[in-house]
């Protein structure tokens, strides 16, 4: 089971999964929905991206 880094929700088909692009560590989630409205990630390194 996937969860979005974000809003904490279950993911299933729509979403990508990438390595924080500081830390290059922590794996981010993202749901569509988060990524089509531009809501904020944060990263336990800190770092916060779109």
């Amino acid at each position: 089971m996937k969860i979005c880094t974000t809003c904490n929700k279950e993911v299933t088909d729509d979403y990508v999964e990438f390595k924080c692009p500081k830390c290059d560590k922590d794996i981010i989630i993202r749901c569509g929905h988060c990524r089509s409205t531009a809501k904020t990630y944060k990263c336990s390194c800190g770092f916060e991206g779109p």
